[in-house]
């Protein structure tokens, strides 16, 4: 891609494609021996720890942080190219940049919403990723797609809250470095107005009453450099009364604003995976003869190696142009365009992504390739921080509203 970022935003560039090139492709084939040899399936493979010291050694840390107190003070719009191209090894680059979800909400909520004490507790070893994280706000029992359905308690008592619920899909509850929950509930259950019902809670992992049930697979995978995908109870949970984030009633509001920047990072990131599959594609189609001529002499082949190009370059456009909204007008400013990228950016990366899984054959849905995790990741996040349809339903909202 030839498009002309600013000074720094290409210095930086350049600097993540060395590292890329020479410490995290690399490193893909090792981590993936180093976990099969592991104890526990959550243990986190040696080289990730040598990945993220390499990673600040050369000043690629906490790129997504917009501000200078806790981040690179990147914009979005410079941040963007440089989560792209962690995109293309999404289970070891972002994390090793410190980077990766669901931290990043988490640290931009805490910095925020967050007290002095809860920055100072949670929110600074987070920074210096000496921890990890989990945002607990989806349950099995309600349509979770709908915030205000949450069923968990959070009741006062004295100088405590007293938390009762069931979550599932809780990514990074399982990481052997998670140390704080996130956690969304109802404090005010009978309120009149649904979106101040809610309230947000910090909640220790290990917290008495907090139980890790379950890993929740994913179209079969446990993503478990990302510590998985818990299903977590948490019966009669007591943690003081200064862990409430923000007010009481405030937690809807809380939800929303992590969710924003947390929506275009995946999608900065869907771009970089569908490049690496676009790669592959005309990797394999180079290599391989079928019916008497190269798969890349297939007129079948070529339409969909084109269209893909086509789809990543309108893709790329749309999500700069959101990323630099986001820096002009804000989020709200840029509300329609972020939805308009989390509708577009999964639906077709994961279609890029299946062609690329069939042109592989038998390959592409085996672990001698990425393609079919990718795939499983990019379907997923059709579902994840809101599904396609709830977006669409408020997209069309504001656009009839215009007229009618």
């Amino acid at each position: 891609m030839d498009f002309a970022y600013d000074a720094r935003t290409e210095e930086l560039r350049g600097r993540l494609l060395a590292f890329m090139d020479e410490h995290v492709y690399p490193a893909e084939a090792v981590a993936e021996e180093q976990r099969a040899g592991a104890a526990s399936p959550w243990d986190v493979p040696p080289v990730v720890a040598e990945l993220k010291a390499e990673a600040r050694r050369r000043g690629l840390w906490n790129l997504f942080f917009p501000g200078e107190r806790y981040g690179a003070g990147l914009t979005n719009l410079q941040y963007a190219p440089l989560a792209e191209i962690t995109g293309r090894s999404p289970q070891l680059a972002p994390t090793a940049l410190n980077c990766a979800a669901p931290d990043t909400g988490n640290m931009e909520l805490l910095a925020q919403f967050g007290t002095e004490e809860q920055r100072r507790r949670w929110l600074e070893p987070l920074l210096a990723g000496e921890i990890r994280s989990a945002f607990a706000m989806t349950e099995p029992d309600v349509a979770s797609s709908d915030a205000t359905n949450v069923q968990t308690r959070i009741e006062r008592d004295g100088d405590e809250y007293v938390i009762t619920g069931r979550k599932w899909y809780i990514s990074g509850a399982l990481h052997p470095d998670c140390r704080i929950l996130i956690v969304m509930g109802k404090t005010d259950p009978d309120g009149p107005d649904v979106r101040r019902q809610q309230s947000m809670m910090l909640v220790p992992r290990d917290t008495p009453g907090v139980e890790i049930r379950r890993a929740m697979r994913v179209y079969g995978y446990e993503d478990h450099y990302h510590g998985g995908h818990a299903e977590v109870v948490l019966d009669g949970v007591r943690v003081p009364a200064a862990h409430l984030v923000g007010e009481e009633g405030g937690g809807f509001a809380i939800a929303q604003a992590r969710l924003g920047p947390g929506r275009i990072h995946h999608c900065m990131r869907l771009i970089g995976m569908a490049e690496r599959a676009i790669e592959l594609m005309c990797r394999r189609a180079a290599a391989r003869t079928a019916f008497g001529k190269p798969l890349a002499a297939q007129g079948v082949v070529q339409e969909w190696i084109a269209d893909a190009r086509v789809a990543v370059e309108q893709l790329r456009l749309l999500v700069l142009k959101t990323a630099w909204l986001m820096d002009t007008v804000g989020n709200r400013g840029a509300h329609t365009e972020i939805q308009a990228i989390k509708i577009a950016t999964p639906r077709t990366v994961a279609d890029i992504l299946d062609k690329a899984v069939q042109l592989h054959g038998a390959g592409g849905v085996g672990q001698d390739f990425p393609l079919a995790e990718l795939w499983a990741a990019a379907r997923t996040l059709r579902l994840a921080d809101g599904p396609d349809e709830v977006h669409q339903r408020s997209l069309a909202r504001r656009e009839l509203g215009r007229h009618v």
